[in-house]
């Protein structure tokens, strides 16, 4: 992967913390790794655009700390605060929806991005499951923004989802048919995209050429 610092959207940083990103890009070992994963923490909790982006430099230091040191300290001190932030997500969810449905894009970033010997990280698939299942709720499924996030992540990682827990996915997509099926209330976009995620794994987690244009000329207009 290239290590150009230019693509990873740091920009929004202070001079003094993007400085300490790029050291961290090209050579980890120098830098306190501990800090370094609070900063890109902290940043994707307040910063939707960076949430997306930020598990490609998560992925480019941990690839650039085990070449140079065989090291994973970067990686454990990310995945202990992914961990403190998911006990206390109920809380961020009532506080700032904003930031819940950051923390949401960021974790499901990291498992996309994070692998292991190739495959996902075991210890991301069932907090990311219950992230979504959270998204799934009657009351969240009420919320736009979190049904957008739902269907985005569900784009992303559903596929690399199912494969490792088939059964999670399945009790995923009862509640949200239920929700599509039975819930009152919901507005014309939530139900557009929760019928066009149904229908997206229904079809093997892809959209036939006519179904793709139906669902974005509708969510266009």
């Amino acid at each position: 992967m290239d290590n150009s610092t230019d693509d990873y959207k740091i920009q929004s940083f202070d001079l003094d913390t993007q400085m300490l990103l790029k050291t961290a890009l090209k050579d980890p070992s120098s830098v306190n790794l501990e800090k370094v994963s609070s900063v890109i923490m902290d940043q994707s909790l307040k910063d939707q655009v960076f949430s997306k982006e930020a598990g490609r430099i998560c992925y480019t230091i941990v690839q650039a700390e085990a070449k140079q040191s065989n090291g994973n300290v970067f990686r454990r001190n990310l995945l202990n605060r992914l961990q403190l932030e998911f006990k206390d997500r109920e809380e961020t969810r009532r506080r700032s929806l904003q930031e819940w449905v950051c923390y949401v894009t960021f974790i499901c970033n990291i498992f996309d991005y994070l692998k292991v010997n190739n495959m996902p990280m075991v210890a991301l698939v069932h907090p990311v499951f219950d992230c979504l299942i959270r998204l799934a709720q009657p009351d969240a499924l009420m919320n736009e923004e979190e049904v957008d996030c739902l269907v985005l992540q569900l784009h992303r990682i559903g596929e690399q989802l199912e494969k490792v827990n088939n059964q999670r996915m399945d009790e995923l997509f009862f509640l949200l048919r239920d929700g599509f099926l039975l819930q009152e209330g919901l507005t014309s976009m939530a139900r557009l995209l929760l019928l066009e995620i149904l229908e997206f794994r229904a079809g093997g987690w892809m959209l036939s050429s006519t179904a793709h244009k139906y669902y974005y000329s509708e969510i266009a207009d």
